[in-house]
């Protein structure tokens, strides 16, 4: 009886050493961002102020008059009538 008792129990403990537990494999965990529905559009903004007008510009230096020409000869320019 001694005997038996202690090979139910070696022949136990051997099929229990021999069953294949899996074990536990956790998945990764990979987080990615989807964008979500567009929101409704904000409020209008107001309008800026208008600027002011500039200064008017910095007039230039106004040159020296020029001498007086000389006066024409007798000379005639005589402008022939156009042909017909």
């Amino acid at each position: 009886m001694k005997y038996s008792t202690l090979a139910i129990g070696l022949i136990t403990l051997v099929g229990l050493s021999a069953c294949d537990r899996p074990t536990a494999v956790a998945a990764p965990s990979t987080t990615v961002a989807v964008p979500g529905p567009p929101g409704p559009q904000g409020k209008t903004g107001m309008q800026g102020n208008t600027g002011m007008q500039g200064n008017t510009g910095y007039d230039g230096v106004k040159g020296d008059t020029g001498d007086t020409g000389e006066t024409g000869g007798n000379t005639v320019l005589v402008v022939p009538a156009p042909a017909k």
